[in-house]
């Protein structure tokens, strides 16, 4: 736990210079229903930059209800391998809005809250969200998720190049220089978290540096 307030943190952020908020309701990736949707409005009412959310959306009302509530962008994880219909709507009705996120240890699915293996590959997932209208993806290896340790390079490599679409790396970063090396790579974009909270990756600095890329 860094911080007992999530709104004290994400205006922290957003005053630092935060292009993008990703935000993630860890209780409902666990139990399957958004539970702090107070929370997640209050912080949408106050930003200025685009907000991403995850965890726990698994029905379309819930989407309706989270894009109502200022949400940019809402990150499918559990749902993409359980109701690929619900993917093929969701795509159909908010099309940008849409992300899947693809969460892996040691190259396969793991579902719900990272509890349950699925014995799906990432790249098997990645490639059916495709042909039901997918056009974004976040990839994060679980394994190196708030290690500090360093992304999955090779795996988020081979993603790009066989999708061709924008991917988002998460899991591992925490030096500048991972940030580097993701960009190019050709990822999209990286979600820093704890790395940010230690200090080892200075917000600021790091925008300033990639931006020269």
């Amino acid at each position: 736990m860094f911080s007992d307030d999530p709104f004290d943190v994400a205006l922290k952020w957003q005053s630092m210079g935060a292009p993008r908020l990703h935000l993630v309701d860890l209780d409902g990736a666990a139990s399957g229903e958004i539970l702090n949707l107070e929370i997640i409005r209050n912080i949408t009412d106050a930003m200025l930059i685009p907000v991403q959310l995850g965890g726990g959306i698994r029905r379309i009302d819930t989407i309706e209800t989270l894009l109502k509530s200022g949400i940019d962008r809402v990150i499918l994880g559990t749902a993409a391998v359980e109701d690929p219909g619900l993917i093929t709507d969701a795509c159909r009705r908010y099309s940008d809005s849409i992300i899947v996120g693809i969460d892996a240890r040691n190259g396969m699915i793991a579902t719900r809250g990272w509890v349950k293996d699925t014995g799906l590959s990432a790249v098997e997932l990645a490639e059916s969200m495709v042909k039901i209208g997918v056009r974004r993806f976040i990839y994060t290896d679980i394994e190196r998720d708030g290690t500090l340790t360093e992304p999955n390079f090779s795996a988020i490599s081979v993603l790009i190049d066989t999708l061709g679409l924008p991917v988002i790396a998460a899991g591992g970063i925490s030096t500048l220089n991972h940030l580097t090396m993701l960009k190019k790579l050709g990822a999209e974009g990286a979600i820093v978290g704890k790395a940010l909270y230690t200090g080892d990756i200075k917000l600021k600095q790091a925008l300033s540096e990639i931006d020269q890329l």
